[in-house]
């Protein structure tokens, strides 16, 4: 395959809510100071890269880094609500020590692998794979060769998408990969034999914001 074609999945810069280690899922919060540099810094980073198609989940905070990514290449950005993080139902607005003390079972659960449901009412992953798998695919059927595409997404929903797309388990996923730092991506790359994983937790170099990066992964 001379020009293959490449997937860029990005998590959103970081939110307050991130700081405070506050459960956001479908809540429609907006980048942080820091937030906002993130996603500058990844757009310089991205603006030499071919890219040809933006598309983002919604939310404002995955949006807003859209945003900056386009800006920096001149394209627009396509919303699709697929691609919004994992629906965490009643744990909307919760921290963390709130969440295990009230749903001891279920964050002992997920913690141990299991795919449990969020917060009552809320999405599992496997849920939130089948949604993001099916955007990727609608991406990857309509790129030419050797174009690149951009996915602006969120914590969860970037490590569950990427793990689909490599056929890897949700249990698999939770308990050997690391989540994706805020302001940055994986890059998946089309092979002969499927998707490859090319690079994950990619990044603005030091000076550009680097320093300033969160490791949250609250989603």
């Amino acid at each position: 395959m001379s020009s293959p074609r490449r997937v860029i999945v990005l998590r959103h810069g970081q939110t307050l809510h991130n700081v405070g280690g506050i459960y956001q899922g479908h809540l429609d919060t907006d980048l942080s100071a820091t937030g906002e540099e993130q996603a500058a810094a990844a757009a310089d980073v991205l603006r030499v890269e071919p890219i040809g198609r933006i598309v983002s989940s919604d939310l404002t905070r995955a949006a807003r880094t859209a945003h900056a990514v386009a800006t920096s290449v001149a394209l627009p950005v396509e919303y699709d609500v697929r691609l919004r993080e994992i629906d965490v139902g009643a744990w909307a607005g919760m921290n963390h020590d709130e969440v295990a003390a009230r749903y001891p079972a279920e964050t002992a659960a997920i913690a141990q692998g299991q795919d449990a449901r969020r917060g009552d009412h809320g999405e599992n992953l496997h849920e939130v794979g089948l949604r993001t798998h099916a955007v990727f695919a609608e991406v990857v059927a309509a790129q030419d060769e050797g174009q690149l595409t951009v996915l602006v997404t969120h914590g969860l929903a970037a490590r569950t998408l990427v793990s689909s797309v490599l056929g890897w388990s949700e249990r698999q996923t939770w308990l050997t990969m690391a989540g994706l730092a805020n302001g940055h991506w994986a890059e998946l790359a089309e092979h002969r034999t499927g998707w490859r994983l090319v690079s994950w937790n990619a990044g603005a170099p030091p000076g550009l914001a680097r320093g300033q990066v969160s490791v949250s992964t609250t989603h």
